[in-house]
Parts: C-alpha cells; structure tokens; sequence
C-alpha cells in the first residue's frame, strides 16, 4: 500500500483536502497524510464545510508539522508531494526510506478571502483539481513503472 504525504506551508486546506482524497480514492489500496512547514494549528474551517459537504468524513484530521513525518518512528512514505510554491522552495526533512517527490502547485484556497462565495469557489476549485490529479494517480499502474517512470508520470499529473 503506497503512503504519500501531501505537504503545504500552514497544513490547513489544500494538503488536508489532498489526504482526505486519497484516503476515498485509494479504497484501501493507498493511504494518505499531510503536514505542513509551518502548520496553523487547525483545519480551514471552509476545507472541513467542504469535505462534509462532498460526504467525506472529517474526524481525526489535524493540522502538523512534517517533522512527524521524518522521524525513525514515522510511517515510511513512498511519495511526497509538495501542494503549494512555498513549501517546494523550502528545505524539507531527510525523509525516510527516500520517497518520490513531487510538486503540485496550486492557488491557496485560503487566500480567497473577498467574499463568501469567493471563497467557496476557491476551496471547490482546489477540491476538483486535486480530486482529478488524485483519481489519475491512484490509476497509475506503479508496479510496472521504474522509479524515474513513476516520478515522471506522477510529475505529469501535476502539470496537467
């Protein structure tokens, strides 16, 4: 079962929105998790009216720092996604066992902060993309893909 860490600065929207994702689409096949650099200390409050609304259930999200991710007694990761520019340009933790990494970049929904409906759009907007780019992951047929396969493909995903 592939484990990936979705990463973003404050761990509060779009990495919670990515492992939730993942964790409905993997069926049981994959697992995901997120952190942040710089966590805010909890879930957008417009990420959590999201997911219940899309039917995804909410308890036992967090939001943390990615060091829980690089100890001795951390799950290994097998991927590691970066979800925002800021994180990808900062020093990221040694991860155990050398996962491959990639980078998803896309506006923070967090950022939307005009109007209500603004910011609605702005979280269904991240949720759709990262609801796409998640359904193509999970098809990958990793087994067969060499590790610099895989890491272009699942690049790839992240362009498209």
């Amino acid at each position: 079962m592939p484990d990936v860490l979705f990463l973003c600065t404050g761990n509060s929207a779009r990495s919670i929105l990515a492992e939730v994702l993942l964790n409905h689409l993997g069926r049981g096949e994959w697992r995901g998790w997120s952190a942040g650099s710089r966590p805010v200390g909890r879930v957008n409050p417009h990420a959590l009216a999201l997911l219940r609304a899309r039917g995804h259930d909410v308890s036992g999200l967090s939001s943390r720092r990615w060091d829980a991710f690089a100890g001795a007694d951390a799950p290994p990761m097998d991927l590691v996604i970066t979800v925002c520019d800021s994180a990808a340009g900062e020093a990221c933790p040694v991860w155990p066992g050398h996962p491959l990494t990639s980078h998803w970049g896309m506006p923070d929904p967090a950022a939307a902060t005009s109007d209500e409906g603004a910011t609605a759009a702005a979280f269904a907007a991240a949720y759709d993309t990262l609801h796409r780019r998640i359904s193509a992951l999970v098809a990958l047929p990793l087994a067969d893909l060499t590790p610099a396969e895989a890491r272009a493909a699942i690049d790839r995903i992240g362009r498209d």
